[in-house]
């Protein structure tokens, strides 16, 4: 069952080991069914090498209901994500090397600098440091579920998610881009923020963005 969604889990996950965001077994996907189920990588295989029959389906609370592998070691935090969520239909984790370097730093992406930061994905904070794969990790991301898009993993990690998977990697990029720019800002020795009413312009903008990003209507 749903062949076209694991399919293009699959193809996210190609995308995130050609831009170079994860390598060896790094990183997890997911996104969720039309019934409700979540069907996420497993644990042990790289990102580059996925293939739609590997995916594992679960419930929200995770039990496996199909699949012959282990599921990623770090679901508990996908499935948190879906249920505070209901909106939610696609996370991605990844290890993008500045964003990653950014979260080992625990500095989080806050400066009003870039535009695409403020309208489309706004503050990227810091979660507390979490023991991998253990229920640290879903509660480390917890405080930010509900009023963010991302969180860098205190040195671990990022973690993205959307409406889509490809928002969800769109999401990714955006914090891995907006990373690499914080840096280069701070080798010039600072850069200068947006004014809060500049920033309070640009949110204002949002819908006619996203009306933007439509199939354009005669």
């Amino acid at each position: 069952m749903y062949e076209k969604l694991r399919q293009e889990i699959c193809d996210i996950c190609h995308l995130l080991y050609d831009r170079g965001y994860v390598v060896s077994n790094d990183g997890n996907v997911s996104a969720r069914t039309e019934g409700g189920t979540i069907l996420i990588t497993p644990s042990g295989v790289g990102k580059g090498r996925m293939t739609p029959d590997m995916l594992v389906e679960t419930d929200l609370d995770g039990h496996i209901l199909s699949g012959d592998r282990h599921p990623s070691s770090e679901s508990k935090m996908h499935w948190m994500v879906y249920r505070e969520r209901s909106d939610v239909n696609a996370v991605v984790h990844a290890h993008p090397p500045m964003s990653t370097a950014f979260a080992v730093c625990r500095r989080p992406l806050k400066e009003k600098y870039l535009a695409e930061l403020v309208v489309g994905l706004g503050e990227v904070p810091v979660t507390e440091f979490a023991m991998l794969s253990t229920d640290e990790v879903p509660n480390s991301v917890k405080p930010f579920v509900r009023d963010h898009s991302a969180v860098l993993l205190a040195n671990h990690g990022a973690l993205a998610w959307g409406p889509s998977l490809l928002s969800a990697f769109d999401r990714m990029e955006t914090v891995e881009q907006t990373a690499k720019v914080y840096y280069y800002v701070g080798q010039m020795g600072g850069g200068v923020e947006m004014t809060e009413e500049q920033a309070d312009t640009l949110k204002s903008m949002t819908g006619f963005y996203q009306k933007l990003a439509q199939k354009r209507e005669d």
